[in-house]
């Protein structure tokens, strides 16, 4: 066994994963929040380290999906800034959209990084922290926090999570996987069966 029950937390490896990402309940309904989690905030995304660089080589190809706001904003702040936590972040416009936000007809945030992707423009679909979200992932010297982060702009995907019975960790299969790979997510499973039916 890979894991082991921990007080309001499972450790999965050495990844501390917080009760609530197996018992809250989240499904993204863009057409009720119309991308908020990219546009409110006081910061942008957060960037692994090895995404500073793939964010500079995929640029060419991204920047046609992008509004000039944002094209210029990071020609003014560079590809990314360090937040007042000492993080790097994507740039934002005017304090407040990430740069590589556009906006459809109906106002909804989409991810110019994301459209170059399903337009099979690049490999890199988006940060791994966008991916993840609402997970927030910190990392400390021996192990990784696994948290669920609530926030008021997400109502409506807590909503529609309780609606469509849907946990977080199995909404975040996809990037969960990318991240950690695919036998820890199937120790995730094993814990969340056995967290079931304790």
């Amino acid at each position: 066994m890979l894991f082991r029950y921990l007080c309001f937390m499972v450790q999965v490896e050495d990844k501390i994963v917080s009760f609530e990402v197996f018992e809250k309940q989240f499904v993204c309904d863009l057409s009720a929040c119309k991308g908020a989690c990219c546009v409110d905030g006081d910061a942008g995304a957060p960037l692994a380290d090895d995404e500073l660089d793939v964010l500079s080589k995929i640029f060419n190809e991204v920047k046609p999906y992008m509004r000039q706001e944002g094209i210029t904003a990071i020609q003014q702040q560079g590809m990314y800034v360090v937040d007042a936590d000492g993080d790097n972040t994507t740039t934002l416009v005017n304090n407040k959209e990430c740069t590589f936000v556009s906006f459809d007809h109906n106002g909804t945030a989409k991810c110019s990084i994301e459209q170059a992707y399903n337009d099979g423009k690049i490999e890199f679909k988006k940060p791994i922290s966008c991916h993840l979200f609402p997970i927030r992932i910190k990392k400390y010297r021996d192990f990784e926090a696994v948290n669920y982060e609530s926030i008021d702009i997400c109502q409506s995907a807590c909503e529609c999570g309780k609606n469509l019975q849907v946990p977080v960790y199995l909404f975040l299969k996809e990037p969960l996987i990318r991240n950690y790979g695919f036998e820890w997510f199937q120790q995730l499973l094993i814990a969340a069966r056995l967290l079931n039916e304790s």
